[in-house]
């Protein structure tokens, strides 16, 4: 007994020691490593000084020495992007690293050097299709220039004929174009109105040097009506009234359409019987009439959609909507009935139908939808839920993946480069690099990228990147409680729930707190500069700069203070205040209704912004998921958490 002890113990100790020093050769491979890499990072900060200095030869002999790191195929672009001329060594990079982001890009580069220089054959062989519309060009050209004029002047036709101007680079193709026998009237004349419908006047006025004398004359009476468009109204005006004669009428009434739709509406309906108008215009003009009435929630609406001969899904979906501004359940239950099959079975139009059903008496049938709805997490199946009385379905499924698939993706080359141009802080090079290397993966490894996202703290990447595997159950990743401090403390002096908050900022920026949004709004909760200094001043706050936006406590104290602010304005009505803060809460006011009171659910639908209809219904939806999320995990919430129910929230909108 007391040697097998003895031995067991030699044994144990044996397998300890022999546990420790691999443990500690892991940990000095690791500490090694990053050693390494830590190196790796510095020489390529270096060899980027040393290329900007000009010293090419230090530049190529440090960058032979980081073969191995990540950022060695960017490296290279940057060198050869400068070096065009060395073909040899610009062919090698794009087939060494066609898989690499930069290859794309240096391909694009070298085409256009080689355009420059009028290289077309090594053009040709080397071109690959993609957006940009002045290497398509010189491809054409080049195909031109090869003896291959038929195909190039088809696609030369194709790229002319468009309502806005075009490249420089396509000028060669375009001058041949207008040379040659596919250069016809016709063709001018389509881009002539092209140009006039996309309210281009420069250009259309430089298309008419290439009509004969009697069709300049006839352009400058489009030209004319464009820009008189009340020259509609004078019957001296027209003579000879042609199909194209009834095209330039149609054209006068969509330009005044824009500033008087009544005048628009009179002036075609008692004067189009006098023109010759092909079908198609007139169509066009009836759904542009009917749709303006609908989007000014003009009482003539449904009556003009109903009679349009046809119908889109623009169309289809506005009637329906024009029907639930009348209140008037025949009609709606009619329009409702107009859908696609898709459509109907898009859970907006599924609870109208249901509402359709419950105010006809078919109260089973209406229940039957409810009940199906109230198993979809959104804004329409949280209605159905609250309708009856049932919890909201608020499943989550985390995205079901082992630590292993993490990291392997995490090894992979594309993903490589991320990681090293985010420890650069380099973030739109990462952003630019993970979209590069996102758009290469099945809906599988989508979702195995988007919880390294996570991983990475990255929601706003992480979030779109769900979204494009199509996975919407995994609510921790969707919906992540960041900045949770500084939202309670703001939603506890605003008097808010720390969910309607959040609603926002995830419909905002997707908790992305360096969002910018193309009209300058900043930060998590998309703030606009100049709001935010009026807040300020109303705060008493000074020194702030419209960088400081850019700060989540900044950026949360002066978003929940505003959100407040419309709230108190709308007395309370939270539909109204969401609205007011994507809109502008002038044009809430004029959304009100004149002579009645509607139902909130109403309302919402028949907002005519389709931005701010959904912006509404997600915030909604939002607020509702994280207040659950905030419940389930135990944060401190306000007295009013318990309460956001959306039926406690939707109140009647009342009138102007």
């Amino acid at each position: 007994m007391t040697y097998r002890i003895a031995a067991a113990i030699q044994v144990w100790t044996f397998s300890r020691l022999f546990f420790l020093l691999i443990a500690g050769f892991m940990l000095l491979s690791s500490a090694a490593f990053g050693t390494v890499q830590e190196q790796q990072r510095q020489d390529f900060l270096r060899a980027e000084r040393l290329l900007a200095q000009g010293n090419e030869a230090a530049f190529l002999e440090l960058s032979r020495t980081l073969t191995s790191y990540p950022l060695y195929p960017y490296l290279q672009y940057q060198w050869l992007k400068n070096n065009l001329h060395q073909t040899d060594k610009v062919q090698f990079f794009l087939l060494r690293y066609k898989d690499s982001r930069y290859s794309g890009v240096l391909r694009n580069k070298w085409l256009a050097y080689l355009a420059d220089h009028e290289r077309w054959s090594e053009f040709v062989r080397y071109y690959e299709a993609n957006d940009d519309v002045a290497l398509e060009c010189q491809f054409y050209w080049g195909l031109y220039t090869a003896g291959n004029k038929s195909q190039a002047m088809n696609e030369a036709k194709r790229l002319w004929t468009v309502g806005y101007e075009q490249p420089k680079a396509c000028d060669p193709l375009f001058l041949a174009l207008t040379l040659s026998p596919y250069f016809t009237r016709e063709l001018i004349w389509q881009r002539f109105e092209l140009a006039l419908k996309k309210d281009n006047v420069a250009l259309a006025g430089y298309i008419g040097r290439y009509f004969d004398k009697s069709d300049q004359n006839r352009a400058d009476v489009w030209l004319q009506v464009y820009k008189k468009p009340l020259l509609v109204k004078d019957n001296e005006f027209w003579m000879g009234k042609t199909t194209q004669v009834g095209r330039v009428f149609a054209l006068g009434i969509a330009r005044v359409a824009k500033s008087d739709l009544d005048l628009a509406i009179q002036l075609w309906d008692s004067r189009k019987h006098e023109f010759t108008i092909d079908q198609q215009t007139s169509q066009a003009i009836d759904r542009t009439l009917a749709l303006a009435l609908a989007f000014r929630q003009d009482n003539r609406a449904y009556q003009r959609l109903n009679q349009l001969s046809l119908a889109d899904d623009n169309v289809r979906e506005g009637k329906v909507r024009a029907a639930l501004l009348e209140q008037n359940w025949q009609h709606i239950a009619e329009a409702l009935a107009g859908l696609t099959v898709q459509q109907q079975q898009e859970s907006g139009w599924q609870y109208w139908l249901a509402r359709s059903l419950a105010v006809s008496g078919n109260s089973e049938a209406a229940q039957t939808i409810y009940q199906r709805l109230a198993g979809e997490r959104n804004f329409y199946g949280f209605l159905a839920a609250d309708l009856l009385n049932k919890p909201y379905y608020l499943v989550d499924k985390p995205v079901p993946l082992t630590v292993d698939q993490l990291n392997a993706l995490a090894d992979e080359a594309d993903f490589k480069v991320v990681r090293e141009f985010n420890a650069l802080n380099r973030t739109l090079d990462a952003r630019r690099q993970w979209w590069y290397a996102i758009n290469k993966l099945p809906k599988q490894q989508l979702m195995v990228a988007a919880k390294l996202a996570q991983q990475w703290q990255w929601d706003q990447l992480a979030i779109i990147t769900l979204v494009k595997a199509d996975y919407w159950d995994d609510l921790g990743l969707r919906f992540p409680v960041r900045y949770w401090p500084e939202v309670r403390q703001n939603a506890y002096q605003q008097g808010l729930d720390p969910a309607i908050i959040f609603g926002v900022i995830r419909q905002e920026s997707m908790l992305d707190k360096q969002a910018l949004s193309p009209a300058g709004a900043r930060g998590l909760m998309q703030l606009m500069p100049a709001t935010s200094r009026q807040i300020a001043r109303e705060m008493n706050e000074v020194g702030l700069s419209e960088a400081s936006l850019f700060n989540s406590d900044v950026n949360i104290r002066h978003g929940s203070y505003f959100f407040k602010k419309l709230l108190n304005q709308f007395n309370g009505h939270f539909a109204l205040a969401i609205a007011a803060y994507n809109a502008g809460p002038y044009r809430v006011m004029k959304w009100l209704p004149i002579d009645r009171t509607m139902s909130a659910d109403i309302w919402i639908e028949t907002v005519p912004y389709k931005e701010t209809r959904k912006y509404i219904e997600s915030v909604f939806a939002y607020a509702i998921i994280y207040q659950q999320t905030l419940k389930r995990m135990g944060l401190q919430s306000t007295d009013l958490t318990n309460s956001l129910k959306l039926k406690n929230l939707l109140h009647d909108v009342p009138r102007r």
